[in-house]
């Protein structure tokens, strides 16, 4: 009886002595002195030109007067649809900044000072800002690309309304993973070690906090623009897409905030809210400071070198599709969409394995195979 009740207070006891908090978020000192990381920065860089790049690419295309004015119609409504959500995120920011300002500052086993819980909110608010942002660029982008693929479609050139879309979709995500591990770089580089792990959560707070207002308001907008316009069809006998329907626009500005506003916002904070999990596992998981630093290493490195594989594996794609379906009238747009997810796939695993070779290869055990499996196993099952 004694030895039953002694082990279940072992297991009942176990995960308090366990516990870790973010006093234990602590960068190693040595991660600043991996030269590789720096390199890191001129990619997400020239990632960030190669996105606005495709933005132009996009924005220069010709269509037709009434077709610009009705996009543009639409992102003004647009527009003012995030300035108020951007007045909706600063009282928001006011009750969360508080709750984490009076934990940081006294109840962490940390003492992070008032200089310390000052840099945390910072980068909260910088969190908030990078969802806003990338949600504000993937608006203006997606209704550029709207009159663009309108007047395209009366051409009748389906190669050209494959690549619309794709360079506009390439923008906005080569746009928003660059803008997230430049933040995220500083942070690991700049920030002092025993600051940066509660930053990194302090991002994580704000990312998510823009994303979730972003996600869930695109959301609620966009079903009651749909039901007024459907209110409009039902009553006044009027379609939902004709312009005689005072609902069109709202419904298409609906579109834009439900299925842009929400989903870009969205894919900033998942990304960056799943790269501070790995690094707390690993700061909380690995004791010691040396293989800490290979693994954060390892991490950074995969995640920058996902932007060449991807943006490499859009050139191939491009040169495939011209060359088969450059001069065809008629075109299953399936075909080359699952083309590039494999070439990416493809491409995107031989990189795994070829840089977790080079920067893990000598953990014990064949670690590195391990990880490079774990990596693949995603990107196919995502494929």
């Amino acid at each position: 009886m004694r030895k039953a009740l002694a082990l279940l207070s072992v297991l009942f006891l176990s995960p308090l002595m366990m516990f870790a908090g973010e006093a234990d978020l602590v960068i190693p000192d040595g991660i600043k002195d991996e030269s590789i990381l720096f390199w890191g920065f001129l990619i997400t860089a020239l990632g960030f030109v190669f996105g606005l790049y495709q933005f132009m690419r996009v924005r220069k295309l010709r269509a037709h007067k009434s077709m610009l004015d009705v996009a543009q119609v639409i992102f003004e409504t647009a527009k003012t649809y995030l300035l108020r959500q951007g007045r909706l995120l600063i009282i928001l920011f006011l009750f969360i900044g508080a709750v984490v300002a009076f934990y940081f500052g006294f109840l962490s086993e940390a003492d992070f000072g008032f200089g310390g819980v000052s840099m945390i909110l910072g980068w909260t608010i910088i969190g908030i800002l990078g969802s806003y942002a990338v949600a504000w660029f993937g608006i203006r982008m997606n209704t550029l690309a709207n009159a663009r693929m309108a007047f395209a479609s009366l051409e009748r050139k389906p190669l050209k309304l494959l690549n619309i879309p794709l360079n506009a979709g390439m923008s906005i995500g080569v746009v928003l993973i660059s803008l997230e591990l430049i933040i995220m770089l500083v942070i690991l580089m700049f920030v002092p070690g025993e600051y940066a792990g509660a930053s990194f959560i302090g991002f994580a707070i704000g990312e998510s906090l823009g994303a979730s207002a972003l996600r869930i308001a695109g959301g609620i907008f966009t079903k009651i623009a749909d039901i007024g316009s459907d209110l409009m069809k039902v009553i006044f006998k009027i379609c939902e897409d004709d312009p005689r329907n005072p609902g069109t626009i709202a419904d298409c500005v609906g579109d834009n905030a439900g299925d842009s506003v929400g989903p870009t916002a969205d894919g900033f904070e998942t990304y960056g809210v799943t790269g501070v999990a790995l690094i707390s596992f690993i700061l909380l998981a690995v004791p010691a400071a040396d293989i800490q630093v290979q693994l954060l290493t390892w991490i950074f490195v995969m995640r920058v070198l996902m932007i060449i594989t991807s943006v490499i594996s859009f050139a191939i794609n491009n040169a495939i599709s011209k060359a088969r379906y450059k001069k065809v009238d008629d075109l299953d747009f399936e075909k080359p969409l699952t083309a590039l997810v494999w070439i990416t796939s493809i491409i995107s695993i031989g990189a795994t394995f070829a840089s977790s070779y080079y920067l893990v290869g000598d953990l014990p055990n064949n670690l590195w195979i391990s990880l490079s499996i774990i990596i693949s196993a995603g990107t196919f099952g995502a494929a």
